[in-house]
């Protein structure tokens, strides 16, 4: 029985000393956030912080000041956790920077979407004059993503 009570002890303190170990590595990547007006983010998030595929996030207030001045803005929703976004970022970053289009990113994860209407991530809209125009939603291939984004300097 001491045997048992003894495993069992040197368990719990193992998983006392991983969780401990999680939260001092979590802290350590939250304290060079520059991204994020919080500090209380997902895992996933935390996990995004040094990607460079998610370095042009948006906050909530900074995209709504943007629509409301008329300005317009490529805003690509996207969340973490969402297996689809995992594919659909690289390929989109990629074809933004050849075509040299600045694409906001609004992680719904963190932070309130129902003012755009998004059922599915990831979705990526074109805003033109503060007003929506055009939007698609999931993941797509370069070409796709590309045809969409010389729309946008079409107009």
């Amino acid at each position: 029985m001491k045997k048992l009570l003894i495993i069992g002890a040197g368990v719990l303190a193992l998983f006392i000393v991983l969780i401990i170990i999680q939260t001092v590595n979590n802290n350590n990547r939250l304290a060079n956030n520059d991204l994020y007006d919080k500090d209380d983010l997902n895992a996933a998030t935390i996990d995004q912080l040094n990607d460079e595929n998610y370095q042009n996030i948006i906050m909530p207030d900074a995209l709504a000041e943007k629509l409301e001045a008329g300005e317009d803005a490529v805003v690509y929703f996207f969340s973490p956790t969402c297996q689809y976004c995992k594919k659909a970022t690289p390929k989109l970053m990629d074809v933004a920077g050849e075509e040299d289009i600045h694409i906001d990113q609004f992680n719904v994860l963190e932070y309130d979407d129902s003012a755009y209407g998004i059922e599915y991530t990831p979705t990526l809209i074109y805003f033109e004059d503060g007003k929506e125009v055009n939007r698609i939603v999931g993941d797509h291939t370069e070409d796709e993503f590309r045809d969409f984004l010389e729309t946008t300097k079409a107009q």
